[in-house]
């Protein structure tokens, strides 16, 4: 869990008056699996509840399958998802499921002329491309690329970019709560001193400004796929102070510290976030394997229980031939994977890998949207043919 952190004005008890001037701050409660989880006590200038209007027109995002049921390896290039100057519609689904949705996005521009609010899943943005802020009622939490952006569902942000050419990543939990791991903590929350990283590696917010506003402020929020439009009559970025442990926060996969081994270490030790149906790693820069007869290629490994998402985003891959900037590959449960032809061999001697890239294990199936079709690799299942048998199929 994310350590305590506390920022602005609080009072010095919970759930008792606080005034300036003879103001009372309206106190609000963000909890999470009812009273029982994580939460934070926020204190606002003006009650968060004032409505002035709705929309009756809703934008409908929700995703639809081109694929349901697939038993192919694929392969998308996810830079081809085209630019949008718009935030939320930048925002592109190829893969989905109940528990989790996986997005490309390629923004142009910030947004701030609204405000906008997941309130049915944590959003873990991955930032590919793109320098800028986010910025929420909690604070500024400046981004640059590497960084994983952790929103809690229900919290309202704005991303505000510095560069035009920018690209996401972005996983949305629809099965609670984005943790990190169980194994790298203790009985009291507190990461372990095995963990790869630690509460001094999250950035939270910092800088809190508060906005003491009336007007018509438009906030978009988004409950389970579609987008509806709420005019509220106070700024939502009007706290005065706040405390707890849930809040947005930004960590960067350069803080990543890899493990290593005399032999190949499995994907799990690469993990960093997991929430109920899903587990998310980030592959870094690192030593390989140091016994002598060590394979630093990985072995082949038939998916079971899991679908297997990695998002590519630099360096070289030795278990994969032509690999993109920003490529997709989907290997899901039931067909086995393993290295490319001839990378087994190629890696033996090779003393380490610049490889980046952020993978995601689904504990159920997913989906493909046409979205997805629409960049994919069409022969990539047939990438573990070796040399000799696409001559002879004429491939």
């Amino acid at each position: 869990m994310p350590y305590y952190v506390r920022r602005g004005q609080v009072p010095s008890k919970r759930h008792i008056q606080f005034r300036e001037n003879g103001h009372l701050y309206a106190e609000e409660l963000v909890s999470t699996e009812g009273f029982s989880d994580l939460y934070s006590l926020i204190y606002h200038v003006h009650p968060p509840t004032i409505v002035k209007a709705i929309s009756d027109k809703t934008l409908d995002l929700r995703p639809t399958a081109a694929i349901e049921n697939n038993m192919q390896h694929r392969a998308l290039r996810g830079f081809q998802i085209q630019p949008k100057d718009d935030y939320v519609q930048s925002r592109v689904i190829v893969l989905f499921n109940d528990d989790v949705h996986l997005s490309l996005a390629a923004p142009t521009r910030g947004f701030s002329d609204y405000f906008y609010k997941n309130a049915s899943a944590d959003e873990l943005i991955f930032v590919h491309e793109g320098t800028g802020e986010l910025r929420t009622g909690y604070g500024k939490v400046p981004f640059r690329p590497g960084d994983y952006l952790h929103i809690p569902r229900g919290v309202i942000y704005q991303l505000h970019f510095d560069t035009q050419q920018n690209r996401l990543f972005i996983i949305e939990s629809y099965c609670g709560a984005i943790r990190f791991p169980k194994r790298y903590m203790n009985e009291y929350g507190q990461l372990l001193e095995h963990s790869p990283f630690h509460e001094r590696d999250l950035r939270p917010p910092q800088d809190l400004e508060t906005h003491d506003e009336r007007g018509e402020f438009l906030i978009r929020i988004k409950k389970r796929g579609v987008v509806f439009d709420y005019i509220y009559a106070t700024h939502p970025f009007d706290f005065v102070g706040w405390d707890g442990c849930s809040y947005p926060y930004a960590f960067s996969i350069h803080e990543f510290e890899p493990i290593t081994g005399r032999v190949h270490q499995p994907p799990p030790v690469h993990q960093n976030f997991e929430a109920r149906q899903f587990v998310v790693c980030s592959f870094v820069p690192r030593l390989y394997d140091y016994h002598p007869l060590a394979i630093p290629a990985p072995y082949n490994h038939s998916n079971v229980d899991s679908d297997e998402v990695l998002y590519y985003v630099e360096g070289e891959f030795m278990s994969r031939k032509h690999v993109e900037r920003g490529m997709i590959t989907l290997h899901p449960m039931g067909i086995p994977h393993g290295p490319h032809p001839g990378a087994v061999e190629k890696s033996i001697g090779a003393k380490e890998t610049r490889e980046l890239a952020v993978m995601v294990d689904t504990f159920r199936p997913l989906h493909l949207t046409p979205e997805a079709l629409a960049i994919e690799i069409k022969d990539y299942y047939l990438s573990w043919l070796p040399e000799d048998m696409k001559q002879t199929q004429n491939i």
